[in-house]
């Protein structure tokens, strides 16, 4: 452990106090809703729920993204999500002008992505859903991204996220952990997915992990890892495959980019890395300071790289990236342990089983 992770351990285990009191309201108001006393609301449709009890990159969003491949042929599907660190408040519906600064940067990759989708956000999904299903009364399914901690509205099927390498149940509440929400919390959970697996994991650690989660008799255990495809440029979308003997420029702002980086190591010559903050609002001078560390990298078989999240909050220079080599990494989940028809006829199994006609 090198002397910066040393000294942030220390400093998250300094504020064990605030981490116990946090814990503590997050408790309570658990406990709260499980009385009733704090109500929960249903709606007639089926609600599936993306989430997890931790901070950090779980994949969230890869797996609203499986989830609209899967459905989007069989059902009029829409999202509904907060709109994390966008510029406008309420409720809003995505549409031809509309941008990152808007919605945010995870609902505009589901709009350019699927622009046939209703993409919504709001902060209180309770009153954001009846307004949802106004301005789209078609609507057959909706999908909660990062919702799970929301529970003043009762989604019909939780999809829970944990990260393979920070699995929430060893984790503790924040700031000494990354646990925003207990780990009992993990009950309403119908289906827990461990993400971010190595693709080599064997039936051995698999078994070990299942034992360690110690799913209830409602809940089903997936594995997944993320697969990623070809680069594509971020204005002409022209395919551009890695190899090894390319040099990449990195700029990546989300939250874990770990699995991201030891895939470059794997399929490029050499990589740099310009880290943002998760949800970074590139400005003009951030783009010119990606511009100067690429021309100062060697010449040679070089490109910029950058996720989809990041991507659609650079896409504001679109005149500017017209002639720049920017290209966009996508990713998505693939099930491992051959799940993949058992997980998706889990959520078609929801969906066709939900009691009120759709």
């Amino acid at each position: 452990m090198n002397l910066y992770n040393l000294t942030f351990q220390s400093i998250r285990f300094l504020l064990l106090p605030i981490a116990v009191v946090y814990g503590v309201v997050i408790w309570v108001r658990n406990k709260l809703f499980d009385r009733n006393i704090l109500k929960s609301t249903t709606f007639n449709l089926p609600l599936i729920c993306v989430g997890n009890v931790s901070v950090g990159g779980t994949g969230k969003s890869p797996m609203t993204e499986y989830l609209l491949e899967l459905l989007q042929d069989r059902y009029k599907v829409a999202t509904l999500s907060r709109g994390y660190r966008r510029k406008t408040r309420g409720y809003a519906l995505a549409g031809p002008q509309t941008t990152a600064l808007d919605i945010g940067d995870e609902p505009m990759q589901f709009h350019l992505k699927y622009p046939q989708i209703a993409v919504a956000v709001g902060e209180e999904r309770m009153v954001a859903i009846p307004q949802l299903l106004q301005d789209r009364p078609e609507t057959q399914v909706i999908i909660l991204d990062d919702a799970f901690q929301h529970r003043y509205v009762k989604a019909g099927l939780n999809l829970l996220l944990t990260d393979y390498n920070n699995l929430y149940t060893s984790d503790f509440y924040l700031p000494t952990g990354d646990l925003r929400d207990s780990r009992s919390s993990a009950a309403r959970a119908q289906l827990i997915v461990v993400t971010k697996c190595p693709e080599d994991l064997d039936e051995a650690g698999r078994q070990k992990i299942i034992a360690e989660i110690n799913p209830l008799h409602h809940q089903q255990v997936f594995f997944a890892t993320l697969s990623y495809g070809t680069p594509y440029h971020i204005i002409s979308n022209k395919a551009l495959p890695l190899h090894k003997d390319m040099e990449v420029l990195l700029a990546c702002g989300i939250a874990n980019p770990g699995p991201l980086k030891t895939y470059l190591e794997d399929q490029t010559a050499t990589f740099e890395v310009m880290a943002y903050n998760d949800h970074h609002i590139f400005s003009i001078d951030d783009l010119n300071a990606l511009l100067r560390r690429f021309e100062s990298m060697p010449e040679g078989q070089k490109i910029m790289l950058t996720t989809e999240k990041d991507g659609v909050r650079l896409l504001k220079f679109r005149n500017e990236l017209e002639t720049i080599p920017l290209y966009v990494l996508p990713v998505r989940h693939h099930i491992l342990f051959n799940q993949t028809e058992a997980f998706n006829r889990a959520i078609l199994n929801f969906i066709e089983g939900f009691k009120t006609h759709i």
